[in-house]
């Protein structure tokens, strides 16, 4: 093996670690953002629980919707996403025609 061989892959070993380091930074970055949305989504979410029954059902949730959402999320998770699909279910069911006899 020559000297600029030697050289050449000493080059390579150095570029290839701030790859890493900024793929491990975009990581980091990207769950912190997660987490950040998850909790502002948590703190957006909590409110709901003080509508009224009729409030609820004009955005298409029950109160039992809104609770379970808060309770199955944990800390850092979005129950947003729980409460979107709690009314995306019932908006299916909502005004179905019953089935034809």
């Amino acid at each position: 093996m020559s000297t600029t061989e030697c050289g050449t892959d000493l080059k390579l070993v150095k570029a290839a670690a701030p790859v890493r380091a900024g793929l491990v930074q975009t990581a980091v970055f990207v769950r912190i953002k997660s987490a950040w949305r998850a909790i502002r989504n948590r703190i957006a979410a909590h409110p709901l629980s003080e509508l009224d029954d009729h409030m609820l059902d004009d955005i298409g949730l029950s109160r039992r919707d809104v609770v379970i959402a808060l309770d199955r999320s944990g800390a850092l998770d979005d129950p947003s996403l729980l409460l979107a699909k709690a009314a995306r279910t019932r908006a299916r069911t909502r005004f179905a025609r019953p089935p034809a006899r």
